[in-house]
C-alpha cells in the first residue's frame, strides 16, 4: 500500500495546474476509502512544483485589485484570488506530510480535506477567469504566501498560528467586503463563488485552531499567549484591523487571540 507521504509528495510535486486539482481531490478520496498507509517513508520537497510560465514577483511589485468595475481590475481581483488557492493547496498538503507523522490521522484528515476545498476553490476561480477571457498565470503572481511556509517548516505550532490561523484568517476579514462590491457590481455568480470559499475557510481556520490549542495542551502554554509569541516571531506583516469577529469566533479565534497584537 503506497504511505500517504510518498502520495502528498507526489502532488506536491505535480506543476501542472488541471493535473494539481485533480491529484489533489484523489489524493483525499484516496485516504478517507483506506487506500494510504499512515506512514512517512520520504520527506516533503522544500517547495512544490507550479506551472513553469508563472511569472513570479514581489509583492510590491504585483498589479493592483480593482475595487472598481473595469475590467483590468477586475482580472487583477481575480487572479490574485486564483493565486491564493492555488497556494493554499500546496500549504494543506504540506502540513499533512510534514508534520502529520507526529500528529496523528486525525490531523491528516482534516488537512487533506482542506486541501480538496482548495483545490475546488481553484477549479472554481479559474473557471471564472475563463469566462472573463483570461487564465491562471495570464497575470504575475507572489511568493509570500510559500515564504510563511518556509519559515515555518521546523515547527508544526508555528505553521498553525501563521498559516491558518494568521493568513486564512485574513480571509475571513476581507472577504465579505469582497463579496459585497462584487454583488454590488452585478457579478452574482462571483458573488456565490467566494461565498463559498468564505464558508469553507470558517472551517479550515477552525481546524488549525483547533490542533493548535491541543498542541498547547500537551506543552502545558497558554493557547493566546504562544500564539501571540509566534506572531511576533514569524509575521513582519503586523495585524490590521477590521477584524470579522463574528467569522473568526464561529472558527475558534477569540478576541482574546488578538486584540492586544493590533
Amino acid at each position: 500500500m503506497t504511505s500517504v507521504s510518498r502520495a502528498i509528495r507526489e502532488v506536491l510535486l505535480t506543476g501542472d495546474k488541471t493535473a494539481k486539482v485533480f491529484a489533489t481531490r484523489k489524493l483525499a478520496r484516496d485516504w478517507r476509502a483506506g487506500k494510504l498507509a499512515f506512514r512517512f517513508d520520504c520527506p516533503m520537497p522544500d517547495r512544490p512544483e507550479w506551472p513553469s510560465d508563472l511569472d513570479l514577483r514581489l509583492p510590491r511589485d504585483m498589479p493592483r485589485r480593482g475595487k472598481g468595475g473595469s475590467e483590468k481590475g477586475r482580472l487583477a481581483l481575480w487572479h490574485s484570488l486564483a493565486h491564493i488557492e492555488f497556494v493554499a493547496i500546496d500549504l494543506a498538503l504540506d502540513m499533512a506530510g510534514r508534520f502529520g507523522e507526529s500528529m496523528g490521522e486525525g490531523f491528516v484528515a482534516d488537512f487533506l480535506s482542506v486541501a480538496a476545498d482548495e483545490a475546488m476553490h481553484f477549479a472554481l476561480l479559474e473557471r471564472k477567469l475563463d469566462s472573463l477571457g483570461s487564465t491562471y498565470g495570464a497575470l504575475p503572481a507572489h511568493d509570500g504566501l510559500w515564504s510563511a511556509a518556509k519559515d515555518t517548516a521546523h515547527d508544526v505550532a508555528a505553521r498553525l498560528a501563521i498559516v491558518p490561523m494568521v493568513l486564512e484568517a485574513r480571509g475571513l476579514d476581507v472577504t465579505p467586503a469582497t463579496l459585497e462590491r462584487v454583488r454590488a457590481q452585478g457579478d452574482e455568480n462571483g458573488a456565490k463563488i467566494l461565498q463559498r470559499i468564505l464558508d469553507d475557510e470558517i472551517r479550515h481556520v477552525a481546524f488549525g485552531a483547533k490542533h493548535f490549542r491541543n498542541i498547547c495542551v500537551t506543552r502545558a502554554e497558554n493557547p493566546p499567549e504562544s500564539w501571540r509569541n509566534l506572531v511576533k516571531i514569524h509575521f513582519s506583516g503586523g495585524l490590521k484591523p477590521p477584524f470579522n469577529d463574528s467569522a473568526r469566533s464561529a472558527a475558534g479565534l477569540s478576541r482574546d487571540f488578538y486584540e492586544g497584537i493590533v
